[in-house]
């Protein structure tokens, strides 16, 4: 009987996966996987997570070799937790287009016109740019990072729905930078009136890092983890959802009886999804690309990572 593509694909992941078990244990290899990866990467992972999470595991882990399936800042953030450890990514290519609208000129300048100012920087940004902050913070602590910090003004950067929702929670002056996530920012209204139409009895759950009239519609507001988290204790059977892809993977393994749909099919992310299991397997081979902090902007982020570690999700 002939076999069919799909059957192919299958086999090839099979024999991928047990190479991929034979490489992590000759290197001594942790996986890190972020909910945005494909359902392939996901699978294989030894932690999936958000950046919170993933940079609290690179942080504490004992392996000798971190493998992050996620984009290049991430894989920063951990070498810079871990400096003894060797950090590889599948695909260099996997940027943030994010986190490359903030420069550090940009923000030294701002700095100086606000000299009173805490900088505080989501973690979705360049070794350079956290070198120049304060304290980070991730979408799932970013409010208790806010509340944390000694000062009357913050420096925000860079997404700027993220910091208008935060600011929304603070007294503070919020100083906020302009960048964007370009998945998140492509839902609008009009996505979420129509797929509301469609579902009537669904909820809406959305990522902060969205419009801000985008999360006036909805039901929960929350980081990726706190999405998950909140659908898989909510009474509820059926959700819209108003974050990447990639995170349908957990929530359907953690609830299988209940109906997902993505609030408008372009909720995907490039740079995410480059990287895919042929590619984790061969950088454990090739042991690279490697990812490299210079030790003097190692040195000046780990402050602000180290301090946001201590801010409890």
């Amino acid at each position: 009987m002939q076999t069919t593509a799909l059957e192919r694909k299958q086999e090839r992941n099979e024999q991928l996966k047990e190479r991929l078990l034979q490489l992590k244990e000759e290197r001594n290899a942790i996986i890190l996987a972020h909910y945005y990866q494909r359902d392939e990467i996901q699978e294989v992972a030894d932690f999936r997570g958000d950046s919170f999470l993933l940079a609290q595991k690179a942080a504490q882990t004992d392996a000798d070799t971190i493998v992050f399936c996620g984009v290049h800042f991430m894989g920063e953030s951990a070498k810079i937790l871990a400096p003894d450890k060797t950090v590889i990514i599948p695909d260099e290519r996997a940027g943030c287009p994010m986190a490359d609208m903030v420069n550090v000129d940009g923000l030294r300048e701002l700095k100086k016109q606000h000299p009173n100012a805490a900088v505080v920087t989501y973690i979705n940004s360049s070794a350079d740019v956290k070198a120049e902050t304060d304290i980070c913070c991730t979408s799932a602590n970013a409010v208790k990072v806010i509340q944390s910090v000694d000062a009357d003004e913050i420096i925000w950067v860079p997404d700027k729905n993220l910091g208008d929702y935060v600011s929304k929670f603070t007294d503070k002056k919020m100083i906020i930078w302009e960048g964007y996530c370009n998945t998140h920012d492509m839902l609008t209204v009009k996505d979420v009136e129509q797929m509301k139409i469609k579902h009537p009895q669904a909820q809406f759950v959305v990522h902060p890092e969205c419009r801000p009239e985008v999360l006036e519609l909805a039901d929960f507001v929350g980081s990726t983890t706190a999405i998950i988290k909140y659908c898989r204790e909510s009474d509820h059977q059926e959700f819209i959802v108003g974050t990447e892809d990639g995170t349908g993977y957990q929530l359907r393994n953690d609830s299988p009886e209940k109906t997902f749909h993505f609030a408008t099919k372009y909720l995907v992310c490039p740079n995410m999804k480059v990287n895919n299991l042929k590619k984790l397997v061969k950088c454990l081979e090739t042991m690279g690309p490697e990812i490299y902090v210079p030790k003097p902007v190692a040195d000046k982020a780990r402050l602000s990572l180290e301090r946001m570690l201590q801010v409890t999700a």
